[in-house]
């Protein structure tokens, strides 16, 4: 059975941050810069990050959640602690027993 892989000429060209983020090299930047104006060649300098609704299609590639830059963090649901999934285990079981003694008393 093949597993999902991820594209690799995607993660050649753009890199996804810590938080989710997809950063990108701006087009127009290698060559041909005598008639740019240095303003122009600055903004280009910079990386850019690619915006939710571009992001979309990269996560189909990519085989993992995203977010763009006009994202907050909170969209990114992560995986709990292994000590706050413990806690969490520990609760529900509470719960559940608390439940069937009440069965048993009905």
């Amino acid at each position: 059975m093949s597993s999902n892989k991820p594209h690799k000429g995607i993660l050649k060209r753009m890199r996804v941050t810590k938080s989710g983020k997809v950063k990108h090299k701006s087009a127009n930047s290698k060559h041909l810069k005598s008639h740019k104006s240095g303003k122009r060649l600055q903004r280009l300098r910079k990386d850019s990050f690619l915006l939710s609704s571009e992001t979309k299609g990269l996560e189909l590639l990519l085989f993992r959640r995203l977010r763009g830059a006009d994202q907050p963090v909170s969209t990114i649901k992560r995986s709990p602690s292994p000590a706050k999934s413990r806690e969490l285990k520990a609760a529900k079981a509470a719960k559940l027993a608390e439940s069937a003694k009440l069965v048993k008393k009905a």
